[in-house]
This record gives C-alpha cells, structure tokens and sequence, in this order.
C-alpha cells in the first residue's frame, strides 16, 4: 500500500513550525537535540518505525515547501492562462513569467542574490506584483514598505532591514532624497518605475536589458526568508517579521482549501499588497494558478463594476471597505452572481455590517481574525448564522487556548488572551531575539488579544488587551459599547477608547462617523447611548464626531491616535 503523509517538524530554539512531506515513510514521535535546535518529529498515521537522524534528510524534505518555482510551473503547464490583470495590462502565465525572469536577472545583476533584502516603496503596481515573484524566485527577501512613510520612520526602516535595493515612483523620490547619504545602500541600487529621476536606475531599462532565461539559479529551502513585514504599529514601533517560504507555501495551500478556491477562480484585491492580509489570496491564486486582478486604489463602484464585468469569484475587503460597498445599490447577489466569497479582514466587522453584507450578499461571507506572527482563526461562510457573532475556529494544523496572564487556561467561556499555535508562525522579529521570546512561548503565539471560545471551540473577540477600559474596578470591554452604538441610524462607524477620569479611573468615550447627510449633535448621540446601555460602568463619558477614524494600511482603527488626540484637546 502506497500512502502519503505530512509530518510535523518543531525548531523549539526558533519556535518555528513546519509541514513536510515525509515522502512515502512515516515517524514516531522522537526527539533529539544537537548544538543547534531541537527537533520533535510527530506521527500523523504510520505503517513503518522508520527514524530520520540528520538534518540533511530534513533539508532535502524543506526543499519542497518554497515557491520559488510556482510561477515558473504555471507558465509551464498554464502558459496561456491569464494570470493577472491590472488596469489595461492582461498578462498570461508565460508572459508574466517572462517578465518576472528578466526582473530576476536584473536584480542579480545589481548583485541582489539569495537572502539580500529588496524593499519597494509603491502604491498598488504591476511593478510590485513582478517584484514579489523575481524575489521568490533568486531567494532574495521582499520587504513591502509603505509608501506614507516619511523621514525617520523610513530610514529606521530601510535601515533596520539591511536594505540592499529599494524600488519607489517618481513621486516618492522627493522622501527618499531626505535620507538616502545616510542609508548603506548602493547609489546605483534606487530604482523608480515610472519617468526618469536623477540619481536613480530605470526599473524598466534594467529589466528589458536583463536576458529572459533565468541564470544561475540557487536553491531556496522552505525555512529560506522571503518575506520581512513590518507591524503596523498600532501599539508603538514597528517591527519586522521574517516569514519563511514554507509558511508562504502553506498560505498557498492552507487558505486555497479554506476558501475553497480553484485555478478556475478569478481573485480581486484593491487594497493594498504591501501588507501581511493581501497574501490569504495572494498566495493561492499563484499557488492554484488562478487569474488575479488587482486594483491600484479602492473605489467602491468600481469594485462592483469589476466584480461584475470580469466574473469575479473571490475578494477581500476590510471593514472600512464593506461599509462602504454597502452604500452602493448594485452590490448585492443579483448584480454580483459570480461572487462567491468576500473575505473581512484587519480588524473586526461589527455584527449590524455583517448582517446586511450577508442579507445582500448571502452565501459568501467569511471573516479571518490572525497576526501577521501566524496565527488565525476562519469563519467559514456555512457557519455565519450559527455563530454570527465569532470570529471563526482555527483552521487545521492550528490550535487555541484561552489564559490568564500566568498562561494558565481559563475554562469554556471565560475571557483572557488568545494564544495559539500554527506552522504559519513567524521564524521572528528580524533581529530583536527578546521580543521574539516574548512573543513565542513553548510555541504558543501570545496576541495580546482578548476574547473566549465556545462549548464548540469558535472565537469570539472582545478587544486588544491594550485597549480593555478599568472603570470603578471593573473591566469594560470596547466592542460591547461599539455594537450598541452602531445600531443608531445615523452612525456610520465607531470606536470606543478609555480616558483617564478622576472618579472611575477611566471611563469611556465614542469617536463615531456619521452616515453621509445625517446630522445629529453628540449630546444627543451620548444621551440616546446611555440609555441603551444597561451597565452604569458602560455608559459614554463623552462622544466626538470625526469625518472619519484614523486607519493604517491595514484598515485598522488607530484608536491610540483618537485617544491622544482627545487627551490633548479634552483632559
């Protein structure tokens, strides 16, 4: 009987997790240690004792969990089938193979090779796009930085990561002038891909010099970097994630088979590649040999417009985006029948969002709570009625425990912070060994998040432990007053923060954003709160109407910004 299985390899020094194919054998549980790392090889179903004693036989094993050779399959075997659209460019797999190679060779020829760091400051691009594929396929280590980043905050960044090539546009050079005899970075390794800029490399000139066959290509394994992506620093500085091609292989077919995708899928994307969400569909569509459209912004009718014109099946949108597609009369089931899943992602949806996305669009929600660290939970879209209030279970090869702050596990409905485990997680923050054991212990993934599970093992969320509010003693939780809030008829979005008060401790305030042509005062908001809210500690200290709330990138809700903003102003 021939039969094939995964095993799963544990680097206890580096807390890094990996699934390999153990080809036709299987393992008993075994440890072993050497200088190096300790390793644990754990059975999933066996016909034979047989041992695996050197690191040699692993590595041959992590060879196979890159995607290196991804693109390179597709344009062998899927040549003709479109693989990407973005704007009025539709390339096929062997034309976008063709283009990442001659990028490839080009970057070797700057002497960018395996392990060296390729950081892009762009928008949405083709550009960017070829940039991720040319560095999977040399080894070299795609740092997607944003293109908002200014002064300081961008050298500590291109600097923190030991930059050796930076991509950007013409209009981004002005930023990276203010620091670029500071950096250690080659003068002739700044590239922009748009109109000629001084003291900067065309992107284009170099690739179309660059031959289209790839040349001395080097080996990447499966715990090879290939991508460092910086937090978004909603609670302090920034810090850098190395994550491996096996945890990108893994994205590829974990979250292909979650989502249900297919290569006949066709996957949106309008916002922005360059953080850690965009790879749930990134990774799949390449790994499947999907069609993939990306968007150079987000603009809600056009996003309908292209759903419906280009038979999309797959999308994400993070919250501030399902509000706003909402709004829109044409984005419901009828007009967008090909539609057959749109991922919430980056922060939480509030359930009143969630009911009308699945009364307009039933069928296709799923929603995903995780850390760029690796970590996640899925709501799959056949469970949204059942538990419409969670956040999901974790997928296969992922677990979760609930615990207080000693990591002992609180019982079936309690509240404390999420830990969990996965082979997704990080192999750590590059260069900062400490925050890495902080973050990392025994192997289990400590958020920083707060929330409890079910009888029946799903999550459900009730905010960051950074953001839980101490009023008279007792413990206020944000999301709770943020649901109430959002069934106003005229409240857009909101966000609950805490606020030093001199009887309670704190007490809460709501900055909220009003629906377009509704006009209410805050006194009258803050009144029609309190009486919605039962629990004296729960009732709003104060309301602020913002035009809008402060995002990042990854369309989370700066709450800590509003929170400063309003201490100066009001405290």
């Amino acid at each position: 009987m021939i039969v094939c299985c995964l095993s799963l390899v544990v680097d206890i020094d580096n807390s890094f997790p990996l699934l390999l194919f153990s080809g036709w054998k299987f393992y008993k549980s075994k440890r072993t240690r050497n200088k190096e790392q300790e390793t644990v090889f754990i059975d999933i179903i066996g016909t034979k004792n047989e041992k695996r004693e050197t690191r040699d036989e692993i590595a041959m094993f992590l060879q196979l969990l890159t995607i290196q050779n991804w693109l390179h399959h597709h344009a062998k075997y899927r040549s003709d089938h479109l693989a990407i659209i973005f704007e009025d460019k539709r390339l096929t797999y062997r034309q976008l193979h063709e283009e990442v190679t001659r990028l490839a060779n080009a970057f070797t020829e700057s002497g960018i090779g395996k392990g060296d760091k390729v950081a892009t400051l762009l928008h949405n691009s083709l550009e960017l796009y070829e940039t991720y594929w040319a560095c999977a396929a040399i080894g070299a280590v795609a740092v997607p930085l944003s293109p908002l980043l200014r002064g300081r905050g961008l050298f500590n960044l291109l600097d923190n990561a030991d930059t050796k090539l930076v991509i950007t546009c013409h209009k981004l050079t002005e930023h990276v002038d203010q620091i670029k005899k500071t950096l250690k970075i080659s003068s002739s390794n700044f590239w922009v891909i748009d109109q000629a800029s001084e003291g900067y490399q065309s992107y284009h000139s170099k690739k179309a010099n660059a031959s289209v066959q790839l040349e001395n290509i080097v080996p990447v394994n499966g715990d090879d970097p290939y991508n460092l992506i910086y937090s978004s620093g909603t609670t302090g500085l920034p810090k850098g994630i190395l994550i491996s091609h096996a945890v990108r292989s893994l994205y590829g077919s974990l979250f292909a088979n979650a989502f249900r995708m297919t290569p006949e899928s066709v996957v949106m994307h309008s916002g922005a590649i360059i953080f850690n969400g965009s790879f749930l569909t990134l990774m799949p569509a390449m790994y499947l040999g999907c069609t993939y459209i990306l968007q150079n912004h987000f603009d809600p009718q056009e996003i309908v417009d292209v759903i419906h014109k280009e038979k999309v099946t797959h999308t994400i949108l993070v919250p501030s985006q399902i509000i706003n597609c909402l709004q829109l009369k044409d984005f419901n089931t009828q007009h967008l029948s090909s539609l057959e899943y749109v991922l919430s992602v980056g922060a939480p949806l509030l359930q009143e969002h969630k009911d009308e996305l699945n009364k307009k669009l039933p069928g296709v929600f799923y929603e995903l709570y995780g850390l760029t660290e690796g970590f996640m939970t899925v709501l799959d879209k056949n469970d949204v009625r059942r538990k419409a209030t969670s956040v999901g279970r974790p997928p296969q090869f992922m677990e979760i425990k609930i615990v207080d702050d000693k990591g002992k596990e609180f019982e079936t409905g309690q509240i404390g912070e999420i830990i969990g485990k996965s082979p997704l997680l990080m192999t750590g923050y590059y260069k900062n060994e400490q925050q890495t054991k902080d973050a990392i212990k025994d192997g289990w993934l400590y958020t920083g998040d707060l929330g409890y599970v079910d009888k029946d093992g799903f999550l459900y969320l009730t905010g960051r432990k950074k953001d839980l509010i101490i009023s008279g003693g007792v413990n206020v939780y944000p999301s709770d007053i943020e649901e109430i809030i959002i069934h106003h008829n005229c409240v857009k979005d909101v966000a609950v923060f805490g606020v030093p008060h001199q009887d309670w401790g704190e007490a809460p305030v709501a900055a909220i954003v009003l629906k377009e042509n509704k006009d209410v005062s805050a006194e009258v908001l803050k009144a029609w709160i309190n009486r919605h809210i039962e629990a004296r500690y729960q009732k709003v200290f104060d309301v602020i109407i913002l035009n809008e709330l402060p995002r990042n990138v990854a369309g989370k809700i700066l709450k800590k910004d509003i929170k400063e903003t309003y201490i100066k102003e009001h405290v």
